[in-house]
């Protein structure tokens, strides 16, 4: 009688625990206030980032071997114009010139990735160790550490080596957990004595989605309602074992931190005193964020994920949830495998409720969801087509994240925004307006209570842009693509975000029109510089065409 007592009030208990922690995060009160002038916390660290596949180039080179998006770039129709990041902004030739360029804009830190298949060229260490790979990428956090820019390193952005492809259908293979801790393990041992700062993955919800169920990204797999749950089960589980390995064999020793960069959207119910909407909302951002934060933080996948998806799947008439399962032993080893989170966002959606048909040819992560997702015409839509300004969705997001994980440490990863520009155009105002106001929605957030300790805008550099090749620039510095030397310009942004990281912040209101103001001063004379580079190699390319008929006379 008493055991059965005292687990009555036990599960009353839990119970009214799970329904506070739903509680917390308030759906109803979303403050559209007005800008805030003040400046962050002493420390804050202020950076900017790119990936290895993205900005390196020197795709065969000095021993690297292939990566799963050298090979679907080059599959005809894949990427838009055919494009490819064989040679991208070169940077695995201009260490020394970027960090320049980082040390101009007085960068506090700079993310970058680090390529498996550069320093393992099959992804397996006993087939090969890279040591030209290692090499560069040794020189390149010399360089930052003695600009005294701090480094942030992701092992994994999207580059797996091809060989783990083909020969185990990569991230749907559980063999990757080991090949991928081995390569993490690499990495720490060669770079760990200066890198205190590891993500274990970036943004794994695209990996999962458009590697393994849309077939949008590499390596073009489409396995529609299954193909995202199984990479997605298996990177958490990578992502466990890699913390525990740094844990257990090098933290005492090397004293830094690891944790994941997970994507996040805002999710805002379309209307407040629905509570359809609401629930729907949550649903949104749970299937996205919470997907991966919540079994890294809690230990197991969010409920309404485990009760949507398994409800379908059973409508579907299949024996088990297509959302795979923990064991409780995975459950217990996977919480709390985080020393900081992560958060890249860019956008915000607006979310109502929708049914979605439940038949098993119809069945996606998309349609397992039973969301809408709406936007404001209003809303400035300057560059990518999916990618709408909308900075209170930016405080938001980092609200969700403090009262439902706990209130962790988190960096801001990833915020910026692309154009869509075919004119060269240095002069990007928007951009200017969109990190004034989503640095503000974060600095709003810090005073909510938010433990946010630091911010990276992306990008350092125009750069290969995933399926849409190089038709969107999210970078501070212009990246002239069609010049083969591949040279830098600053945009007008590059002035802008400069005097917020100088200020620590926004100190008063003429101060910050000011730089606006000079910002786009300067742009002006970078115009006319890329201009003139323009016409002159539009001359040199010319030339040859003339030389013969010359000749001839």
């Amino acid at each position: 009688m008493l055991r059965s007592c005292v687990f009555t009030v036990c599960y009353v208990f839990m119970l009214v625990l799970r329904l506070s922690a739903a509680e917390d995060f308030d759906w109803t009160k979303n403050d559209h206030s007005s800008f805030y002038y003040g400046t962050f916390p002493t420390g804050f660290s202020w950076g900017a980032g790119s990936s290895a596949y993205q900005t390196e180039g020197a795709w065969d080179k000095d021993g690297k071997g292939l990566s799963i998006w050298d090979v679907f770039s080059h599959k005809k129709g894949r990427i838009q114009h055919n494009e490819t990041g064989d040679s991208s902004c070169e940077g695995y030739y201009k260490v020394k010139d970027d960090v320049s360029l980082m040390k101009e804009l007085k960068l506090n830190h700079y993310r970058f990735s680090i390529s498996w298949p550069r320093i393992m060229p099959t992804g397996v260490k006993s087939d090969h160790v890279n040591e030209k790979g290692i090499q560069y990428y040794d020189d390149l956090i010399d360089h930052l550490l003695d600009n005294q820019i701090t480094p942030i390193v992701t092992l994994y952005h999207w580059d797996l080596p091809q060989v783990l492809q083909e020969k185990y259908g990569g991230w749907q293979n559980i063999s990757m957990v080991n090949y991928f801790n081995e390569f993490a393990n690499l990495c720490f041992e060669r770079f760990g004595n200066r890198v205190k700062h590891w993500i274990t993955f970036n943004n794994p919800w695209s990996v999962a989605v458009e590697g393994y169920e849309t077939g949008e990204h590499a390596p073009g797999v489409r396995l529609s309602g299954t193909g995202a749950y199984r990479a997605a089960h298996h990177i958490i589980k990578a992502h466990a074992k890699v913390w525990h390995t740094y844990d257990t064999q090098w933290r005492t020793k090397q004293r830094g931190l690891v944790g994941i960069s997970l994507a996040g959207d805002w999710g805002e119910p379309v209307d407040l005193s629905s509570q359809k909407d609401i629930e729907a909302a949550e649903r949104y951002v749970q299937f996205y964020l919470g997907w991966f934060a919540t079994p890294i933080f809690h230990g197991d996948y969010p409920q309404v994920m485990k009760d949507f998806i398994g409800r379908k799947s059973v409508q579907q008439g299949l024996g088990t949830s297509r959302l795979p399962a923990f064991s409780p032993q995975e459950k217990s080893y996977i919480k709390g495998t985080c020393d900081f989170l992560g958060v890249g966002h860019f956008t915000t959606r607006y979310i109502t409720h929708k049914n979605n048909p439940s038949g098993r040819a119809s069945s996606s992560y998309f349609t397992d969801r039973d969301v809408a997702e709406l936007v404001d015409p209003r809303w400035p839509d300057p560059g990518s087509e999916w990618l709408y300004a909308v900075p209170w969705g930016f405080r938001r997001l980092l609200n969700f994240v403090k009262t439902q994980y706990g209130n962790p440490i988190i960096y801001v990863t990833e915020n910026g925004v692309s154009e869509k520009m075919l004119c060269t155009e240095l002069c990007d105002e928007w951009r200017i307006q969109y990190y004034k106001d989503y640095i503000n929605e974060m600095l709003k957030a810090i005073k909510d209570g938010v433990s946010v300790k630091g911010y990276t805008a992306w990008s350092l550099l125009d750069k290969f842009e995933w399926d849409e090749g190089y038709s969107e620039r999210f970078g501070l510095f212009y990246v002239d693509f069609r010049n083969k030397n591949k040279p830098r310009y600053p945009k007008a942004s590059v002035q802008f975000y400069k005097r917020i990281i100088s200020s620590n912040g926004f100190p008063n209101q003429r101060e910050v029109e000011n730089w606006r103001r000079k910002a786009v001063e300067t742009c002006s004379s970078s115009n006319q510089l890329l201009a003139a580079a323009r016409r002159k190699s539009k001359e040199h390319a010319e030339l040859p065409k003339v030389w013969p008929v010359h000749d001839e006379v």
